[in-house]
């Protein structure tokens, strides 16, 4: 099956991002290393824009878009609490784990499988010992973006 066009691009400071919308409700974004073609944009896909740029000005912004991540019952669950981070504070794996009741693990899985990085704000959540992975990478240039976002919120330094 082929995957469907996004709706819409957005540039940031650290690269591309597709946005794509379900109908009115944001389903995922996803990291790109260079230009895509483009899909038909939607008011939903200005909106996200908009907010996006909204959150590159102000890094307190907060995101209001319908969501429709996709996903099991413990990964919502984990998505949720990474919405209750605030912006400029981070928590371990092992702290989230412990909130749920779960396994550090099994906290790093769900954030691995977030399809909304950025708006569900994965990149708060960190190693005990250092930044841990962001959307599967531990390493190159997803690093870079979440520690880009974490240093842009203020959680850790840019040195």
């Amino acid at each position: 099956m082929l995957e469907p066009l996004p709706s819409g691009y957005f540039d940031a400071p650290f690269g591309r991002v597709a946005i794509f919308d379900n109908g009115g409700e944001l389903e995922k974004l996803i990291y790109l290393p260079e230009s895509s073609a483009l899909g038909a944009s939607s008011a939903l896909t200005r909106e996200v824009k908009r907010q996006l740029a909204a959150y590159l000005k102000e890094p307190a912004f907060r995101f209001d878009l319908p969501l429709l991540p996709q996903g099991t019952e413990f990964q919502s669950k984990v998505w949720q609490q990474l919405l209750a981070i605030p912006v400029g504070e981070v928590q371990t794996y092992g702290e989230m784990a412990a909130a749920l009741g779960s396994a550090a693990r099994a906290v790093g899985g769900a954030c691995r499988r977030n399809p909304l990085p950025w708006v569900v704000p994965c990149h708060r959540v960190v190693a005990s010992g250092s930044l841990g992975g962001f959307s599967g990478a531990r390493q190159g240039p997803m690093l870079e973006i979440k520690r880009w976002l974490l240093c842009h919120e203020g959680a850790v330094s840019s040195e």
